[in-house]
């Protein structure tokens, strides 16, 4: 008897691992929110838990953006300045909504770390006190307040860190709790995720993890070659998160931070298909899922949601087919080698998660292995022709 094409799946992850794009992956695909497929390559197992790097932004942030929403404690308009008076951002009359559509006018990256790094090589040590994290954390969280910006607000869109590590600090202010609490009991407790912030100042985590990196800080991605030096380093620890500047924030902040397993960013992923179509409201009503799913618009040619992406023209992630008919996909991708993609035509959820970047940031190969991935989920499930 044939196996079904989608079992090939399996193939096509102990080959990126053979290949050397990633060391090890979890996939998980859900279809009309059944499981039609669940695959781990690599010296992992199914309940290892990956970095998820910037699905944080989708999975953390923006769901408790719509959980606070929905009652009523932020919304798109609520101003930066509220939280950051005197700021450029604040002054620049930036919003919420403006942080999570990446039309801030805020820059990409700015290396935080270094000079935290620099400042207090201490917390290196494992042993470092939780006092200095916490003074480091409010010392960043200032710096990054003050960023000037680099272009006027609501004129282009730039995918920006900075925005999302202040629009994290402004949810936790409006929750009244520290990010972690709130992802736990707004976002993982009600859609029975078991991803969770690994807080430094709260080790050791508990469970497996996919390493990363091998020193701390990491070495530059490709582009941020020149950004930093002379910043003190050593081994990394396993389990501690992988971006530099979500580290010196003790592990929890609005741009990464998050650690889970496909399981948990296929099932953030359903309830992302189940809030647009009004069926799922324990993070927030149908009405607010649409408003936040809507393409930017304000600036052209944007492919930003409220804290998601869609598809691009030409190449994508997400490959050919999810998202070419009406009303599209919405998903997002982490710089550790995660994604998840939610085809909101097809009832379609991709969830794959490696941890590439343990071989070292600068081999690229995932680029050209996610949109293979995603267009073979497609043709084998035949849905890549529509009725």
């Amino acid at each position: 008897m044939s196996q079904h094409p989608i079992a090939n799946l399996q193939a096509v992850l102990d080959d990126g691992v053979e290949l050397g794009i990633f060391p090890s992956a979890q996939a998980v695909v859900l279809h009309k929110g059944v499981q039609v497929f669940g695959g781990v390559a690599g010296n992992v197992k199914g309940d290892t838990r990956f970095d998820l790097a910037s699905l944080t932004k989708a999975m953390s942030t923006t769901a408790l953006f719509l959980r606070l929403w929905t009652e009523g404690k932020v919304g798109p308009d609520t101003l930066v300045s509220r939280y950051f008076p005197g700021s450029p951002a604040g002054d620049a009359g930036v919003t919420v909504a403006d942080l999570l559509y990446h039309r801030s006018g805020l820059p990409a990256f700015v290396p935080f770390f270094a000079d935290a790094l620099k400042a207090h090589p201490e917390l290196l040590d494992a042993g470092c006190p939780a006092s200095v994290r916490a003074q480091v954390h409010a010392d960043v969280l200032h710096t990054a307040a003050a960023t000037p910006l680099d272009a006027p607000v609501r004129t282009k869109s730039v995918y920006s860190d900075v925005g999302f590590i202040l629009l994290g600090d402004i949810l936790a202010r409006a929750g009244g709790a520290p990010l972690d609490v709130l992802f736990h009991r707004h976002v993982a407790e009600p859609l029975e995720l078991k991803a969770r912030f690994h807080r430094l100042s709260d080790f050791p985590a508990d469970g497996a993890t996919a390493p990363t990196g091998a020193m701390r800080p990491r070495e530059p991605a490709p582009g941020q070659e020149s950004l930093w030096k002379d910043v003190p380093s050593q081994p990394s620890r396993p389990a501690e998160v992988d971006d530099d500047n979500a580290w010196v924030l003790d592990g929890v902040a609005g741009h990464a931070g998050l650690f889970g397993t496909a399981v948990d960013v296929a099932r953030f992923g359903q309830a992302v298909l189940e809030g647009a179509a009004g069926t799922h409201a324990a993070i927030a009503p149908g009405p607010l899922w649409h408003r936040a799913l809507a393409t930017d618009p304000k600036v052209e040619g944007s492919t930003r949601s409220m804290g998601f992406d869609s598809p691009s023209k030409g190449y994508s992630s997400a490959g050919r087919f999810i998202g070419d008919t009406p009303p599209g996909a919405v998903g997002h991708l982490g710089f550790t080698g995660t994604s998840l993609w939610v085809d909101l035509r097809r009832s379609l959820v991709v969830a794959l998660i490696t941890n590439r970047v343990a071989q070292g940031r600068q081999d690229l190969r995932i680029r050209d292995f996610r949109p293979a991935f995603h267009e073979l989920v497609v043709e084998a499930l035949d849905l890549h022709v529509l009725p």
